[in-house]
């Protein structure tokens, strides 16, 4: 049976893949602006209005903890809406996470603190936080889906980064809405200012659900649709294809640890224990952001050339470089040598996020794809981002250096290098060649 969309023209091709690409950019953006501001808050003001201690370490692993509780949530939204969309369709999936996010982050701006409801706000903190993650999680892996089933032959990475830029245009977004509302509310920001960052979202879902409704489906699954079979994707993923969703997930994982070690954790420790102002470490998180924006498409024009493989062993080899000198750099009290320190510790992730996409699409056939890229980068988020702060915070406690945590971050590194040989290569061929023979 012919895709009647696979036989359009080329350049009609081209624009409906644009335009998919440009839509999976907004949406991601949104989402991931809703899923940062967040992670900024969690390690700004949280902790005392939602987990008051008389030990003030105490209250931050707490608000920590409500932030990894997200990620906790995004394999089962992977899942969820993975088995779904490997069924019906990417682009259902990808309207109902939009919603499930934008609502969830209105109603953070809404609630009450301990001191207004007692044990009653952390605990509606942490069920929105759970949707949050788990609509996040559903979001992803339907966005890159989208994006690289449309790709044009050869460009696949190119398109697939589309949704991967989201995430720096979110966090940059997020910050931008932090420090204009830092310096409108000033020192209200921690009692009332926070909340319009979240009360902002609903405009937001407005705007990503117009960008999504018309999108055409995915040609990849309008084809493999014909040949309905009753399976569970999920099932599937794990028992035929093992090896390639774990190293998928160590992959798709490590970066992670930089990107949050710098734009969360460090919110917290270089104000707390450095004394840095949190508006320049908002900066420096917008600058790193930029250049990451710049960064990937380059890049990822450059491996749909040469090959994915290159770009992330050399990313891995970066990543642990950077983490060697990122918190010696932030130790010496030096706003300078502090923004460097996060540039080079987030910057060669770069090289990962580029490829990512198109990599983790390799590993699974297109009727179980879906499933298989969330839950890959959802698991390897939890091992990754989810966790690195409350990790950080207790290696800090514990040895009271940060060496500590350069030394975590170099192993997790280390573990990527090696996965990375574990992964399937096909980056010139077509999907159809992707393997649905067991590992």
């Amino acid at each position: 049976m012919t895709n009647p969309v696979k036989a359009l023209p080329a350049k009609t091709r081209r624009l409906e893949a644009r335009r998919v690409a440009t839509a999976t950019f907004i949406g991601t953006t949104l989402e991931w602006y809703d899923f940062y501001i967040y992670a900024a808050c969690a390690a700004l003001v949280f902790g005392p209005l939602f987990f008051p201690s008389d030990d003030a370490l105490i209250g931050q692993l707490a608000a920590l903890g409500t932030f990894a509780v997200g990620f906790v949530a995004r394999p089962l939204g992977g899942v969820i809406a993975g088995h779904f969309g490997d069924l019906l369709g990417r682009k259902k999936m990808l309207v109902l996470t939009m919603l499930a996010m934008g609502i969830s982050t209105f109603a953070v701006g809404l609630l009450p603190t301990y001191a207004t409801a007692g044990v009653i706000a952390p605990v509606l903190l942490v069920v929105l936080r759970l949707i949050q993650g788990a609509a996040m999680g559903g979001e992803w892996g339907g966005a890159v889906s989208l994006a690289v089933e449309h790709a044009p032959p050869g460009r696949r990475s190119v398109y697939g980064s589309a949704p991967m830029l989201g995430s720096p245009a979110g966090l940059m977004l997020a910050n931008v809405v932090l420090l204009g509302l830092v310096a409108v509310t000033g020192d209200n920001f921690a009692v009332w200012g926070w909340r319009m960052a979240f009360l902002s979202s609903i405009v937001l879902v407005v705007v990503g659900i117009y960008t999504r409704r018309k999108l055409p489906e995915s040609p990849d699954f309008d084809e493999n649709a014909a040949a309905k079979t009753e399976r569970i994707p999920l099932l599937e993923v794990v028992t035929r294809h093992p090896r390639a969703l774990l190293a998928a997930l160590v992959v798709s994982g490590v970066p992670g640890i930089s990107t949050y070690m710098v734009l969360t954790y460090a919110l917290s420790y270089g104000t707390a224990e450095i004394g840095y102002s949190r508006t320049a470490l908002l900066v420096i998180g917008i600058v790193v952001c930029v250049l990451q924006l710049v960064a990937i498409p380059l890049l990822a024009g450059i491996a749909d050339r040469s090959g994915t493989r290159t770009l992330v062993l050399l990313a891995a080899v970066l990543q642990a470089a950077g983490a060697v000198i990122l918190f010696p750099l932030i130790d010496t009290g030096n706003l300078a040598l502090a923004a460097l320190g996060s540039i080079f510790g987030v910057l060669p992730t770069a090289l990962t996020y580029a490829v990512l996409p198109a990599i983790l699409s390799e590993q699974f056939p297109t009727k179980i794809r879906y499933t298989g890229i969330s839950l890959a980068y959802q698991l390897g988020a939890i091992v990754g981002g989810g966790i690195a702060p409350i990790i950080a915070t207790a290696l800090l406690a514990a040895t009271g250096t940060s060496t500590a945590i350069g030394l975590y971050m170099v192993a997790a590194n280390v573990l990527m290098l090696i996965c990375v040989f574990g992964l399937r290569r096909s980056p010139r061929t077509q999907f159809a060649s992707v393997s649905s023979t067991p590992d």
